[in-house]
């Protein structure tokens, strides 16, 4: 016999969870909902983690998806530092840290990832950060506040907005990366070269081309990073930046089905091949009814939606997820940029680089839009998704024309 019984157990406590739980309240559910979360804090949105958060222009509780008193309000039970260490799909059951047994009706997982770890010589030195909870954010801005110089590992998102971020403070930071420019991996050379530019011109030594080799230290903090290249950078605050991995050990755990790319693999309907189990956010691997194939998708905006799509089929709606991805991203006050996806290809460039102002639409080899990113031009983005649903093949002349009107194309 369970402990005690609930009708929507939602295991993780972010963003995904706490949309979901949120937007069964709004839907009409009346029955009970448990949150279960390992973090101590309550469910909260993960961009300001390197951007307001670290530079000290948002609070802890600005981060919060609700107050604390919004969970009472509408009857959510959210348990924090509370882990679900098994799930039984065929009993309906839960096994908590807690040692409590709960059993439920349908249940949402949404245990999110977790940073890759890099194993190198002097990895466990103190001063050596990785950036993926608010105590993670606070420790690295704490941290910060008495270095000179700061060493970002990675050249995508975590490293390039922090980086920007701890310049904003005043700190001299330099990035080392793998890729030749920084952000190529998701936007290309041409548009990894343009943020490039904005770091550069305010101060960030990008080190592109080369590959941590070792950390060194004195009295046990780190002091320099040492490349593969034999470049010596003095740190006395290293923050790394290296990816994500999905956290599917819960679901393999539970016996669910598993996609090629990681994540649990679900229906359009974000159903996972255990019925009545839900599964969203980072480590979800949708059927794409956009895309038409399965997706796991890393993005702040994609777990948001999730969480509500989750939570009307979770009552029965039966509705394909169909959202476009979306993702922003600020460089401090610097530069700001937005993006619709994913997918890469072919650039047509609309506007210009130069004058930081542009919309770059990536087209598939049939020609069909895949993604755009924009800089400046927010409403280029609607007719982007546009494109994309409806798998358009547009003159690439007129869409880069911006003498053309989008909506004619």
């Amino acid at each position: 016999m369970s402990d005690r019984s609930v009708d929507f157990l939602l295991v993780g406590g972010g963003l995904a969870a706490g949309n979901c739980a949120q937007v069964l309240r709004e839907e009409g559910a009346d029955g009970s909902i448990l949150l279960v979360g390992r973090e101590p804090d309550l469910p909260y949105h993960r961009p300001p983690l390197s951007k307001g958060f670290l530079q000290g222009s948002e609070s802890r509780e600005d981060t919060l998806v609700n107050p604390a008193e919004w969970w009472k309000e509408h009857d959510v039970e959210i348990l924090t530092r509370t882990t679900v260490q098994k799930l039984d799909p065929g009993e309906r059951t839960a096994q908590l840290s807690t040692r409590e047994e709960v059993s439920f009706d349908k249940a949402l997982i949404a245990t999110g990832a977790n940073v890759r770890r890099l194993n190198v010589d002097g990895c466990d030195l103190d001063g050596i950060h990785y950036l993926r909870t608010l105590g993670n954010s606070a420790s690295i801005k704490e941290d910060a506040e008495q270095a000179e110089h700061v060493v970002l590992i990675g050249g995508s998102y975590i490293a390039t907005e922090v980086a920007a971020s701890l310049t904003m403070l005043g700190k001299k930071c330099s990035l080392v990366m793998m890729e030749d420019v920084t952000l190529e991996r998701f936007y290309g050379q041409e548009v990894g070269r343009f943020f490039q530019g904005v770091l550069e011109e305010h101060g960030i030594e990008v080190n592109g081309a080369d590959e941590l080799a070792r950390f060194e230290g004195s009295d046990g903090r780190v002091t320099k990073v040492v490349t593969k290249s034999g470049k010596e950078l003095p740190a006395e605050c290293v923050v790394i930046g290296a990816g994500v991995h999905p956290d599917v050990t819960l679901a393999k755990s539970a016996g669910l089905e598993i996609g090629d790319g990681g994540g649990v693999k679900c229906s359009s309907t974000l159903e996972s091949s255990a019925p009545g189990i839900f599964a969203a956010g980072d480590m979800c691997e949708y059927d794409s009814t956009i895309h038409g194939s399965h997706m796991r998708i890393e993005h702040w905006d994609v777990a948001f939606n999730h969480g509500q799509s989750a939570a009307v089929n979770m009552l029965g709606r039966s509705q394909p997820y169909d959202v476009v991805p979306y993702f922003f991203s600020d460089l401090a006050d610097w530069v700001s940029y937005e993006y619709v996806g994913p997918g890469s290809g072919e650039t047509v460039v609309r506007g210009s680089l130069d004058d930081a102002e542009f919309t770059v639409f990536y087209l598939g080899e049939d020609g069909t839009v895949k993604a755009a990113l924009a800089v400046g031009r927010s409403d280029d983005l609607e007719h982007a998704r546009r494109f994309i649903k409806e798998k358009s093949v547009p003159d690439r002349q007129q869409l880069a024309d911006e003498g053309t009107d989008l909506s004619s194309l």
